[in-house]
């Protein structure tokens, strides 16, 4: 089943992502990512929902989402008409010289940021779609991954269109 992204506008207020999450689990989808942030007015918040189901489904999602009263504006997001991104940080194990050259070689691949240094890890930054998020985590699985942390999706539509 594919992965769709739904964007959307909400006040921004106490109880609103329990709400959204709660419509999610009444009808028993696990949501792949969840974004939240304020926008430039503190009174809104951009929320950004990944979600694995068929477009009939995604539709009636939308739809619920739309008569929510927190719920400002909704939207499915089309994937070529978006800008996706994803940031991981990724604690890698590094005690063998070996191990860290190739870790080093693949944060650059990635043009991925080193946070920092020890003698027996380094923690890195990757930013990017979540499917080069994931090709990274492959590529670095056999170095030693001790822990990571992925943000979620955030989206943006390309050109002059808005949520």
């Amino acid at each position: 089943m594919p992965i769709s992204t739904i964007a959307f506008l909400v006040e921004n207020k106490p109880g609103v992502l329990f709400n959204v999450t709660n419509l999610f689990r009444r009808r028993g989808f696990n949501i792949e990512s969840i974004t939240v942030g304020p926008l430039e007015n503190p009174e809104l918040a951009r929320m950004t929902v990944s979600v694995k189901a068929d477009a009939k489904i995604i539709n009636q999602i939308v739809e619920q989402l739309d008569k929510m009263v927190d719920v400002i504006k909704v939207k499915r997001l089309d994937p070529i008409r978006t800008v996706m991104r994803e940031m991981v940080l990724i604690k890698l194990n590094t005690i063998d010289p070996m191990s860290r050259e190739e870790a080093l070689r693949c944060v650059n691949e990635y043009h991925g940021l080193i946070l920092n240094i020890e003698p027996d890890s380094i923690v890195v930054e990757v930013t990017g779609e979540p499917s080069t998020i994931d090709e990274f985590i492959r590529k670095v699985q056999p170095l030693g991954v001790i822990e990571l942390s992925r943000t979620g999706v955030t989206a943006l539509e390309k050109g002059h269109l808005k949520l």
